[in-house]
């Protein structure tokens, strides 16, 4: 894979790209212009995406429009108390004309997999995930099968407070680049939604922009994009400030990391840059850590969120002058 920086024509063709997709989406997520910008970051930073929220405020729709635009294979699971390991990854059976064994594969198997209500499955079930979501493999009766690229899972799940749902596993909560929230849309958003699905599903008048293929080749152009030494010492000192921050008992691990740099990326190249900003790292640094780090006692009992100790995290973390320069041609290298 090539190293060097991104040509103007692959940042055209890459600003172009997550254009055509935004303006798919928001044919059906109206009036939430920064979720959809992050949703498109995540994808081309080959992401896993989480939706938390209450039920109705149009989870499942995003993670559907998405899949839509998106010319690819996709799968689908209901999550459910009673849904097993098995039924995400496949199976073998046994043939008895052949006196052997066939594998089907599950769900998992595709571009993109839309889980929905993730957390009304059983944890044992949750993490039949996670080899998939790291490591892009399912590994079935001791063979390991190769996953599809792109591969993204959007998973959907309601407040852990809600009847019926258990909490994902920390361990499947750091695969997931990003948790995103959509909250309720503004009276005059909720009127045209209410006009626009009054006689019609909007998500049936979605067309496809793009495929698998040229979205692979924009993830591979967004990993190149220029990150400096003093961004990326920025984005190390969010994460450590989680780790010694005494309002968390469990900080941001290295993996946090890699992926705030990776979605920072996909932000500049989403906003036309072929360069990350400070701007960028912070816009998706709630998104990025919030949901990896576990509050302390003391913050739980006083109503201190991760999200407000990070946001907290992120107003007195120092940035370097030269972070937020413009980098000169000459002098820029792929890190």
């Amino acid at each position: 894979m090539s190293t060097a920086a991104p040509s103007a024509e692959e940042l055209t063709e890459l600003v172009e790209l997550s254009d055509r997709i935004r303006a798919e989406i928001e044919k059906v997520i109206t009036g939430r212009p920064e979720l959809v910008r992050f949703t498109v970051a995540v994808l081309l930073a080959e992401g896993h995406l989480l939706v938390e929220d209450v039920p109705g405020v149009g989870k499942t729709t995003l993670a559907k429009a998405l899949a839509t635009t998106v010319s690819c294979t996709v799968g689908r699971v209901q999550f459910t108390p009673d849904l097993l390991p098995s039924d995400l990854t496949g199976v073998n059976i046994f043939r008895s004309q052949t006196h052997e064994f066939e594998f089907r594969p599950g769900p998992v198997f595709a571009n993109i997999v839309i889980g929905d209500e993730i957390n009304r499955a059983s944890p044992k079930t949750q993490s039949a995930l996670l080899e998939c979501m790291q490591e892009g493999f399912a590994t079935i009766d001791g063979v390991s099968y190769p996953l599809p690229r792109p591969f993204l899972v959007v998973a959907t799940q309601n407040p852990v407070e809600m009847e019926g749902t258990y909490p994902l596993p920390e361990a499947q909560r750091d695969r997931f680049m990003a948790r995103l929230t959509v909250g309720y849309p503004s009276p005059a958003d909720e009127l045209e939604m209410l006009e626009r699905q009054e006689v019609a599903d909007p998500l049936a008048a979605l067309t496809a922009v793009t495929d698998a293929a040229h979205v692979q080749r924009m993830i591979a152009v967004v990993r190149r994009l220029y990150a400096s030494p003093a961004v990326k010492r920025y984005v190390i000192a969010l994460v450590g400030a989680t780790r010694e921050d005494p309002g968390l008992r469990l900080g941001a691990s290295p993996r946090a990391a890699i992926q705030l740099l990776r979605a920072a990326k996909a932000l500049a190249a989403v906003n036309g840059r072929d360069y990350v900003l400070p701007d960028d790292v912070q816009s998706l640094a709630s998104p990025v850590l919030a949901h990896r780090v576990l509050p302390s006692t003391e913050s739980r009992l006083s109503g201190r969120t991760a999200q407000e100790i990070i946001e907290n995290i992120v107003e007195r973390t120092v940035v370097e002058a030269s972070a937020s320069s413009h980098p000169q041609p000459a002098s820029r290298a792929v890190g």
